[in-house]
């Protein structure tokens, strides 16, 4: 990693930009990268940390476990994008895989428990690792058609996007606000309609649900170190599926943002270090930590300062946020266990809904593609499961097939 690293930090920035001095005082800057970097770790955390949750207790974590997992996830990824932005001198942004995390809500229980789910997750960031280091692998994971990952990842997506539906079924009055408000919000700025949801659920359910000192439990959360055990069925059903969700959906478009605004980083060192943190903290649950996507925009672009050799603060900035917000995971996993169900759901449900239809558009947008998509789509999200193995798998699998048979034999 040490010579490519040592290639982009020479690179001071993005090629063609100077900085522009006397534009702004260094206070001025700072306080300016540090509120988008505040605003980039609410939103990330705020969006999918309901996500996350439901994907660690999906495949059989306890409360503090959970807690654990979403507390060393945020300490993880906060450390890893300080570590980089001020290593690289870039604003490189570093999140959880929310679609991995839907990967595991959707999942039936793993044999074997958290600790089989524990082992998938260490192989899952040992191959984003691996991917870092050896570029043919890199290869292989772009070789998958893309029509066949999005029909996977819509597969997966679907059954979670239904809940704000059903939220608005059995809790009407609660459930359209919750709805109503994403809409509204969502109709003048995006990117702040998750968060918005979040917040009129938070204030909705303490005002009509009643949350007990005894229903919350201990607030801070503990390390839980939990005993990997690998199985055949967890490889299979959950790393493999996992890393190629993380790597297609997350890490790939990571580096697409910040090549669009300006940053060309060697990709292998950005992919081998998250994999190292997703690494450490895999142990004490962690499923999958990545470059960051969506929010990633807010730290690369001109909202984070003029001059783009010092927008890696608003980075670094967002990094130890997130590490502030693991310090509350406790909080969060308790609130979100004492809540009601549907309405958590339909939150996580909202925050899913645009993945959701980017993964739909891209799998049926070439009509020679459209059937093995639509295999891939449907197997995956009938929840069939062969040998313990999930049907993220044999979808995959079962399109893979007919895509590859439609291409050796002669169409009629």
């Amino acid at each position: 990693m040490t010579t490519s690293e040592t290639e982009a930090t020479s690179a001071g920035g993005p090629p063609g930009h100077e900085p522009e001095p006397g534009r702004s005082s260094l206070a001025s800057e700072l306080v300016r990268a540090g509120t988008v970097g505040l605003i980039a770790a609410f939103v990330g955390f705020s969006s999918s940390f309901a996500i996350v949750l439901e994907g660690l207790t999906r495949v059989g974590a306890d409360r503090a476990e959970a807690a654990s997992g979403l507390m060393a996830l945020c300490v993880a990824m906060g450390a890893c994008a300080i570590f980089l932005s001020l290593r690289l001198r870039m604003p490189i942004s570093v999140a959880w895989s929310t679609p991995g995390a839907a990967l595991l809500a959707g999942a039936a229980s793993v044999d074997g428990g958290f600790a089989a789910a524990v082992g998938a997750f260490l192989v899952t960031a040992a191959l984003i690792v691996l991917t870092g280091l050896w570029k043919p692998l890199g290869r292989w994971v772009s070789a998958i058609p893309k029509p066949l990952a999005n029909a996977m990842l819509a597969g997966i997506l679907l059954p979670l996007c239904l809940a704000p539906a059903k939220a608005v079924q059995e809790k009407p009055a609660l459930g359209l606000a919750i709805v109503g408000v994403w809409a509204v919000v969502g109709t003048f700025k995006k990117l702040y309609a998750v968060p918005a949801a979040v917040v009129v659920a938070v204030v909705l359910i303490t005002a009509t649900t009643h949350i007990s000192a005894a229903d919350l439990g201990p607030l801070w959360p503990r390390p839980e170190l939990v005993t990997p055990h690998f199985t055949a069925a967890a490889v299979i059903g959950i790393a493999l599926p996992l890393y190629v969700v993380t790597m297609a959906s997350q890490n790939i478009p990571g580096i697409a943002v910040l090549n669009v605004n300006g940053y060309e980083p060697e990709p292998g060192p950005l992919f081998g270090w998250t994999g190292a943190f997703g690494l450490a903290s895999a142990p004490f649950g962690g499923h999958a930590v990545n470059l960051a996507a969506i929010t990633a925009a807010l730290c690369a672009d001109e909202n984070a300062g003029p001059d783009p050799r010092k927008r890696y603060r608003a980075a670094a900035i967002g990094g130890g946020a997130y590490i502030l917000l693991g310090l509350g995971a406790g909080a969060a996993v308790a609130f979100v266990g004492a809540a009601p169900p549907t309405l958590i759901e339909a939150v996580a449900g909202l925050a899913l809904l645009g993945a959701l239809g980017n993964s739909l558009v891209g799998a049926v947008t070439d009509p020679g593609d459209r059937e093995a998509a639509v295999v891939t789509l449907v197997v995956t999200v009938s929840g069939v499961q062969f040998f313990g193995i999930s049907g993220a798998f044999w979808g995959l699998l079962a399109g893979g097939a007919l895509y590859a048979a439609k291409r050796r034999l002669p169409v009629k």
